[in-house]
């Protein structure tokens, strides 16, 4: 049936759930749908429309998180799934000072990257070889992290983590 975008009564994203989980908090009157889906949830008398985001109705104080936890698929949405050498569909991690001679496994040091250019780099430093990066890695903001977590993103949802992404 779908997921949907949680908002905090501020419009802050929160997090994405399942639509029948949104629907649950729409009946409970602790949230309200800001755009649908298409889609209908079909009761015995009622019929509600399947939310695609919808904002809490009383703000929610949730702890600030200043860092994204490193993983292989929010590396691929941080990198958008390309690798950084040659821009091939990306298969792998690659640790560009590798763990091997001390590089740390941090979202400054870790990149996506296809298996021909993996295999190219080895465990060598990237001056040892003719690979480029073609971006410097960073730690993501909120979008790539609500990416990674929702595999992809609806487009109704884009107005809402563009204010979260600068």
């Amino acid at each position: 049936m779908g997921r949907a975008l949680l908002l905090n009564a501020t419009f802050e994203p929160l997090c994405v759930l399942p639509a029948r989980r949104a629907v649950v908090l729409v009946l409970k009157d602790k949230a309200e749908i800001i755009h649908r889906n298409g889609a209908d949830f079909h009761a015995e008398s009622v019929v509600i429309p399947a939310p695609a985001v919808l904002r809490l109705r009383h703000y929610v104080h949730v702890p600030h998180r200043t860092r994204v936890p490193l993983s292989r698929r929010a590396v691929f949405a941080r990198d958008g799934h390309r690798c950084q050498y040659c821009d091939r569909a990306a298969e792998n991690i690659d640790h560009i000072v590798p763990r091997s001679r001390g590089g740390d496994h941090a979202w400054d040091n870790v990149v996506a990257s296809c298996r021909r250019c993996n295999t190219v780099k080895r465990d060598r430093y990237l001056h040892e070889t003719s690979l480029e990066l073609r971006t410097a890695p960073v730690a993501p903001r909120a979008r790539v992290w609500i990416a990674a977590v929702a595999g992809s993103l609806d487009p109704s949802w884009e107005p809402y983590l563009r204010a979260v992404a600068s």
